[in-house]
């Protein structure tokens, strides 16, 4: 789909009336803070220009009818009133799951015929599916007159996606999706969700964030997000604090000291000692983009990786190639984004060096028998927003 109007007309000849808007919502990349998110930590995404745009007509008689543009197969039909979580629907269930959630909350959504197109990678660990969840999330807020905001919105996204499709994910995608800014990264608070938008404009001071996307997701990634979770919560437990976001980056040895002592498992002393540490990144990279030394963010993009490979043990040999192969050409630092296991890495580089890293991570992955990556540059990007009026 390459336009609203085609979106449009799309929507009409599907469902035989006209859509009553076009909403559009974005992917987006996390410069720093990786598995923080369900810590209470802080998080750095931008929003890409990637979207996800939901073309949407409200109905009165319960039905709730989805269709993607993207998946082979014909529209899905639900009853709202029979909504159940886990119940399958494939990649429906992350919009179903929005409506369930809504009417959750007390909303009275009455149904609605939705149709689904997607620019964001699939598989990338760029939150394709929190851009299905929070365009589908504000385009009903509209038209119901909800009254909802943007992190109302995101956090009913991911209650779809925790409670409804089964995915104990953090807020972060959702929030990024929904309340990301034009040419800044968002700085959020996953505990009070307060925020501010940081001035992200790379081009001004001559530099290039690029994505390469790996093209693959391993198996090791099924389940290995929840065991990474529920081994935090063993740390806060025996810590004696609520949550990893509770133990100040002052006293992580000491508290790996007590950790260690415990007897705790080794794998969740190195999971409290990457999210403290994490935590700590996001803290540098404000101080240094407020202080207008960007370059600088580099080698902490660095050290997230090394922390990600090593404590966390979420990477794998794509996403360590490309942080190894674009330092060696040149970058300012590289680190895995996203879950892991595959999906996508960010790279900082001067910009007059940008095709020079670029083809050297290419030419390293046909060296090493891999597929060529995906490489764009990461545009800091506008949020959820409605793109069309009625039609």
């Amino acid at each position: 789909m390459t336009d609203n109007a085609e979106l449009t007309a799309s929507f009409t000849e599907l469902y035989g009336t006209a859509p009553e808007g076009v909403w559009t919502a974005p992917g987006r990349v996390n410069l720093i803070g990786e598995y923080t998110d369900f810590n209470d930590g802080f998080v750095m995404p931008l929003a890409l220009p990637h979207h996800a745009r939901a073309a949407v007509a409200r109905r009165t008689d319960g039905q709730l009818r989805l269709h993607s543009t993207d998946v082979p197969g014909g529209v899905v039909s639900l009853r709202v009133d029979e909504l159940v979580p886990h119940s399958g629907h494939g990649w429906a269930a992350y919009p179903a799951g929005v409506v369930w959630a809504l009417r959750e909350a007390g909303h009275a959504v009455t149904g609605a015929d939705i149709q689904l197109t997607s620019t964001v990678p699939v598989g990338a660990g760029l939150s394709s599916s929190a851009a299905l969840e929070v365009v589908t999330g504000l385009a009903l807020n509209d038209l119901f007159g909800l009254g909802l905001g943007a992190a109302e919105i995101a956090v009913l996204g991911q209650r779809a996606e925790n409670a409804f499709v089964g995915v104990p994910c953090g807020v972060m995608d959702q929030m990024a999706s929904a309340c990301c800014t034009e040419g800044h990264a968002l700085y959020l608070d996953t505990r009070d969700l307060t925020q501010r938008q940081v001035p992200f404009d790379l081009a001004a001071h001559g530099l290039r964030l690029l994505v390469v996307d790996t093209r693959v997701k391993h198996a090791l990634g099924d389940g290995a997000y929840a065991e990474r979770r529920a081994g935090c919560e063993a740390g806060a437990r025996a810590l004696g604090i609520g949550t990893l976001r509770d133990l100040p980056y002052e006293g992580l040895d000491a508290a790996l000291e007590t950790l260690a002592a415990a007897g705790e498992d080794e794998s969740v002393v190195r999971y409290v000692r990457h999210v403290v540490s994490d935590n700590h990144r996001v803290e540098q990279v404000i101080a240094l983009l407020d202080a207008g030394d960007v370059r600088a963010a580099g080698p902490v993009l660095n050290e997230g990786h090394i922390s990600l490979r090593d404590d966390l043990r979420v990477s794998c040999p794509e996403l360590d190639l490309v942080v190894s192969a674009a330092n060696a050409a040149g970058a300012l630092g590289a680190r895995m984004t996203g879950g892991g296991f595959g999906g996508s890495a960010v790279v900082l580089v001067e910009e007059s060096m940008a095709d020079t890293v670029a083809k050297a991570v290419s030419e390293a992955f046909t060296a090493a028998g891999h597929a060529a990556p995906g490489v764009f540059p990461a545009v800091a990007s506008a949020g959820a927003r409605r793109v069309a009026p009625a039609a």
